[in-house]
């Protein structure tokens, strides 16, 4: 046999194979993201205005988490500081309204201004990391909050109430928070799902997995860190400005309180890190504990620790890493299949340059 014979031979006997995002068809997936949004925008017409009060408030938390977990979950930035944003976004809301800014045009302006701050806060943590990073991010999250406090045009330590808001009725306007609170939602999770399907999400992917290999294999790890943290300070100052149309007394304590970014990580934590439905799963049950439990005093507190203590021993990957290997809502990696071969034979497989991870499926 000569050498050109066999080499047809080996690569006769290798099985084309087909790619796909996931293990099986997530169009029913799809499907009901579109029901339950549809069901969400309608839910102002059948439901109580504290109902919808309830669901904004959750909204603002899932998008709070979701950027959390795209910052520690991928990108491996632990910051437990992201209060800062948050109340950044509240209070540019409030300077452009001074100025005669509608709240709800502001709050775009609101978010895009976080986002030049968050550039500025990297150019201040990017060389620390672990532990070094988080109080880094938690110290400048206090010198905003110190900062504000000196601006009595701004209410000083006792805030103040926001002007400028439409002069709707209180039914309609509660209802127009409600859907544009909604709207960010959707546009955040939509947002982080298509750029973990990017190039840029499989950068983040093997961060995730492996920070020592992606770099080896030339992955601008840097960059990557940078735009998230970005990302993640625009999607944290929308969630201030939404909450200031939503409560629109604006008050520096409450709006740079570290409980803020404690409830985003618990949701993270609960629901599953580094996955885009682990935040959703962590932000249900956590408003679930919070109304079953909140007029049980101190009790409310001591459930969620022991909730949360629970989860980190006998479900470290949270509660939807338990199912994740069988069940993948938003697919974001890659599947090989063999040509002709059954659903046992696929091999999950993170690919990119240099370098292939592939696990059994």
């Amino acid at each position: 046999m000569t050498g050109a014979t066999a080499v047809k031979t080996r690569e006769a006997d290798v099985p084309a194979v087909r790619v796909t995002r996931s293990r099986r068809s997530v169009l029913w997936a799809s499907v009901v993201a579109v029901i339950v949004i549809a069901v969400l925008a309608y839910a102002p017409y059948v439901v109580y205005a504290s109902t919808t009060s309830i669901l904004v408030n959750f909204f603002i938390l899932l998008i709070l988490a979701s950027m959390w977990n795209l910052l520690a979950g991928y990108a491996g930035l632990v910051s437990v500081g992201q209060q800062a944003f948050f109340g950044l976004g509240s209070y540019f809301v409030l300077i452009f309204a001074l100025r005669g800014v509608n709240p709800f045009f502001g709050m775009p302006i609101a978010a895009v201004a976080c986002g030049l701050a968050g550039l500025v806060t990297w150019w201040l943590v990017s060389r620390l990391r672990s532990g070094y990073f988080a109080i880094a991010t938690w110290v400048i999250a206090s010198v905003c909050y110190l900062i504000i406090i000196r601006y009595p045009s701004l209410g000083g330590g006792t805030g103040m109430l926001t002007p400028n808001m439409p002069n709707f009725s209180a039914r309609y306007l509660d209802a127009l928070v409600y859907w544009v609170t909604l709207g960010v939602a959707v546009i955040a999770l939509g947002g982080i799902y298509l750029l973990l399907r990017s190039r840029l999400g499989l950068v983040l992917t093997a961060v995730r997995d492996d920070e020592t290999g992606a770099r080896s294999v030339g992955a601008r790890v840097t960059r990557a860190r940078l735009l998230v943290f970005v990302i993640a300070a625009v999607g944290c100052g929308a969630a201030g400005a939404l909450e200031v149309l939503a409560q629109p007394y604006v008050q520096p304590a409450p709006a740079f309180a570290v409980q803020w970014t404690a409830e985003m990580i618990f949701a993270v934590l609960i629901g599953g890190i580094g996955t885009i439905e682990g935040p959703i799963i962590g932000t249900i049950v956590f408003f679930a504990l919070q109304q079953w439990l909140s007029a049980h005093g101190t009790w409310y507190f001591i459930i969620l620790g022991l909730v949360a203590i629970g989860i980190a021993i006998w479900a470290p990957r949270g509660i939807w890493g338990v199912v994740s290997d069988r069940l993948k809502l938003f697919p974001v990696g890659y599947w090989l299949w063999p040509r002709g071969g059954g659903s046992g034979s696929a091999l999950s497989v993170l690919r990119w340059p240099g370098r292939s991870r592939a696990s059994g499926g």
